[in-house]
């Protein structure tokens, strides 16, 4: 008779259940410190349970484009607003569509929350035109100056003198109407310093002779006419100043000088657009120690800002000066005397940390393809986001309860082993949840709370899984350790394939799905994995420790392991008859 190979185990060991308990207590610990040492002590939670602002925007149609609003940009600008908002630390912003024209955005309440609103529907459509005129925030009493680039200094205090008036009283460099901000690109240096006009200069001009006048363009003249009678004071003016103007052609726009106050810009058509910049962010200079806008293009829109620079040198102040417009307004006028070939440029002052990393945000992720208007703004209360709240919990807890008086009455003593189970799966849950609301962002909803309460069920169903493997050993005769063992591998291959399928159908409703459903798929495959985790370390090490004790080896009655109630065969291996040494004597014929 051959002898047993040294080494191998025989069928039905234990293996090592103190090992695989030390790792989940180690990690239990782990993520419990994790989440003191980080601060979130509790998950953090969405916009139907902690509150927040619901935005619905409307899609208007551009001037031109009758047929911009579709479903191409619609989705265009939904990833555009939510990485916008993702881009302010904001947890669990929701944007998605709502019919054809309408975007629906949720965010939660928290510190960024204002910071978000303002940056939703902004279209952030940048352009960079070069300056014509600027003049005071309110109306002119007389028409503007032609706006011609090679109309000189002296020409229009010309002009002014004419009308009778101070030449000294038209805007220069150096007035409240200077720019806002400084674009500084490689080099940039000081303008040089560009007389006022005055009346001395108005009389050399009066000594030179005059080219003969010209019929107005009425397109000039109508655009002379907008820019004499706008009033950037006036909200409705300001917004409604560069409407219905193609990028091709010169415009009128508002926006604050230094001193905060409203100033109006001439401006040529537009030379480099948003979609020339690569790569922007609002940073802190440490030199100056001022907030600047930082902006990278790419190699088109770089020819493009050398071209334009170049040109914009060699002409006289304000016509050296290129405004910065963002969504009509003037953000940044900085002026230029040699282009600028680097492929980036900064804009800076005038900003503050919020204001610069909004602009770099907004420039960052480019502009909307179509314009929003704000349709309703609904505010969601913390208290009913409680009651939502507290219903989920006391659905959750009835439920939990009803698992646990089932084990009871079925398992007796066996449901010890899967209320403490589930104990471990609820903290390993909840300090996962805890860590990735702040690495993450992730929050918690209400659909996520459902997710959670279902994956109860799953847990349970584990357990169950492998309590019945366990009863089916001993009701063919065997001992409760080798049942323990023998009973794992059969149990293991549903549990696996089990959760295999809830993770599957988890992952495949998160894809599929926007908005609040991927709380729920998320929560249901987190909760899923951890079942595999728990089963694994916990209830098998547990189970494998509690059969070597006398109350569940010996099948007492409330062990939920008695082989008397649970029908047990015989046992397999019967003791053999004893052998007579008497010889038994042949029986006769």
């Amino acid at each position: 008779m051959a002898a047993p190979k040294k080494g191998r185990r025989p069928t039905g060991a234990q293996g090592r259940p103190g090992r695989a308990l030390a790792i989940i207590l180690i990690a239990m610990v782990a993520l419990t410190a994790g989440m003191f040492i980080s601060g979130q002590t509790t998950p953090r939670l969405g916009i139907d349970l902690a509150g927040g602002t619901s935005i619905t925007l409307k899609a208007k149609s551009e001037p031109g484009k009758p047929n911009a609003v579709n479903e191409t940009n619609m989705n265009t600008a939904v990833g555009i607003i939510e990485r916008r908002v993702n881009g302010l630390g904001v947890s669990e912003a929701e944007v998605q569509t709502q019919g054809r024209d309408h975007i629906i955005v949720n965010i939660p309440k928290g510190t960024n929350e204002k910071q978000a609103r303002e940056q939703v529907g902004t279209t952030a459509q940048l352009f960079f035109r070069p300056v014509l005129a600027i003049g005071a925030g309110g109306p002119a009493t007389e028409p503007a100056p032609t706006p011609s680039a090679s109309s000189s200094a002296g020409s229009k205090a010309e002009d002014k003198k004419k009308d009778g008036q101070d030449a000294s009283s038209a805007p220069s460099p150096s007035s409240s109407a200077t720019s806002q901000g400084r674009v500084v690109s490689e080099a940039l240096k000081a303008p040089s310093a560009t007389p006022s006009p005055s009346a001395s200069s108005s009389k050399k001009a009066d000594d030179k002779a005059s080219p003969t006048p010209q019929a107005p363009d009425p397109a000039t003249a109508d655009l002379q006419k907008r820019f004499a009678t706008l009033d950037c004071t006036k909200e409705d003016q300001r917004s409604a100043a560069g409407q219905g103007d193609k990028p091709t052609d010169p415009t009128v726009a508002c926006g604050k000088n230094n001193a905060g106050q409203w100033t109006k810009w001439l401006l040529g058509p537009v030379q480099v657009d948003g979609q020339d910049v690569k790569d922007a962010k609002g940073i802190l200079d440490p030199q100056r120690g001022i907030w600047i806008v930082t902006m990278d293009f790419t190699d088109k829109g770089a020819d493009k800002f050398a071209k334009i620079t170049g040109e914009l040198a060699a002409k006289q102040a304000p016509q050296n000066q290129f405004a910065i417009v963002l969504d009509g307004e003037v953000v940044s006028d900085p002026y230029v005397n040699q282009a600028l070939t680097g492929g980036n440029a900064e804009i800076s002052g005038g900003f503050n940390q919020q204001s610069a990393q909004d602009l770099g945000n907004m420039l960052s992720y480019g502009a909307l393809p179509l314009s929003f208007q704000e349709d309703s703004v609904t505010t969601v209360t913390a208290a009913l986001g409680g009651e939502q709240l507290r219903a989920g919990l006391i659905a959750g807890a009835i439920g939990l309860a009803l698992v646990v008086i089932y084990l009871v009455a079925y398992y007796r003593g066996l449901a010890l082993i899967a209320i403490v189970s589930l104990m471990a799966s609820a903290l390993l849950t909840y300090t996962i949840m805890a860590l990735l609301g702040k690495g993450i962002g992730f929050a918690l909803n209400l659909p996520a709370v459902c997710g959670a309460i279902v994956a109860i069920g799953i847990t349970a169903d584990s357990f169950i899984v492998y309590f019945e493997r366990i009863r089916d050993e001993i009701r063919e005769g065997r001992t409760l350790r080798p049942a323990v063992e023998r009973a794992w591998p059969r149990a293991r291959r549903t549990i696996l394939v089990s959760d295999f399928v809830s993770f599957l159908a988890a992952a495949v409703l998160f894809v599929v799905t926007v908005g609040k459903v991927q709380g729920f798929a998320f929560t249901l495959g987190l909760t899923t994995l951890l079942d595999v985790v728990v089963v694994f370390l916990f209830t098998k090490p547990i189970m494998t420790l509690l059969a070597r004790t006398k109350f569940f080896a010996d099948g007492h009655p409330w062990s939920g392991l008695d082989p008397k109630r649970l029908g047990a065969k015989p046992p397999l291996r019967r003791s053999r008859r004893p052998v007579s040494s008497t010889p038994v004597a042949p029986k006769e014929a």
